[in-house]
């Protein structure tokens, strides 16, 4: 009972508030050394250019694409913009050959999946082919827009001059055919899942498993073979593995690899 009177609940509340902050601390420093490197850390120069097999892991980067990694020999099938807009913008060409193209460019956020719905949903001819221009971004949008796609029953691809790498292979599973030029990249990397901040990393874990089921199911379901993920398992998310005519056949990304 002494102990019991000697016992105040108000100390009791400020240690557990004490060992809230030092988690939370804890999990912002993991953050932030996750996120700035190491000046003690050797960086590793990628090559440059366009790849080769054997020689596919280049530098990843949001804010726009780079030419020198797609062979130039030849005409684009449309123009596509250099610099990524912030969100997916929304465009439609004629293109010869193709029909009427509907153009997916740029980053992909929040709502977008949503933005994309309502934009099908008012054109007044429904597009021949979905093509894409894509640095990636949330994954849930691009599995969400990838199963819109194939609702529609379109066909998706990523043309000459264009990028469609991260998240963005997701849209492309959508389409029920799926081309890819030769000169156009489609690449893989680790990516982020959706996640609450400063929650116990058992529960990272768990969510981050979640993410990956769930896309691994997306790709089985739209018909790509879910091996897909393993070049997005075993890259670095500051890297891009660029997938040649081989590999974008055989994990049916691609159905069909146009020059």
């Amino acid at each position: 009972m002494g102990l019991l009177r000697r016992f105040d609940p108000r100390s009791g509340l400020r240690y557990i508030l004490i060992l809230q902050l030092a988690i939370a601390g804890v999990l912002v420093l993991s953050d932030v050394v996750g996120v700035i490197p190491s000046p003690f850390q050797e960086r590793v120069e990628l090559p440059t250019g366009p790849v080769s097999p054997g020689d596919q892991r280049r530098e990843y980067r949001t804010d726009r694409s780079d030419p020198s990694l797609i062979p130039q020999d030849g005409p684009l099938d449309l123009p596509v913009p250099e610099a990524f807009p912030d969100r997916l913008d929304f465009s439609v060409q004629e293109v010869e050959g193709l029909g009427r193209v509907l153009l997916l460019s740029g980053q992909i956020e929040v709502d977008d999946s949503s933005r994309f719905a309502s934009y099908l949903s008012d054109m007044k001819e429904k597009p021949d082919l979905v093509a894409l221009h894509s640095p990636g971004g949330v994954v849930s949008e691009a599995l969400s827009i990838g199963k819109r796609i194939r609702e529609a029953e379109l066909a998706s691809a990523v043309l000459a001059g264009a990028m469609c790498v991260s998240s963005c292979p997701y849209i492309l599973a959508g389409g029920e055919d799926r081309i890819v030029s030769l000169r156009g990249l489609v690449g893989m990397h680790q990516h982020y899942y959706d996640q609450p901040r400063l929650i116990p990393v058992v529960f990272a874990v768990e969510g981050i498993q979640k993410g990956q089921g769930e896309t691994m199911q997306h790709l089985i379901d739209l018909g790509v073979d879910p091996s897909l993920m393993l070049y997005s398992l075993n890259t670095p998310p500051e890297e891009i593995y660029v997938l040649v005519e081989e590999e974008l056949l055989d994990t049916r990304i691609a159905t069909q690899v146009i020059d």
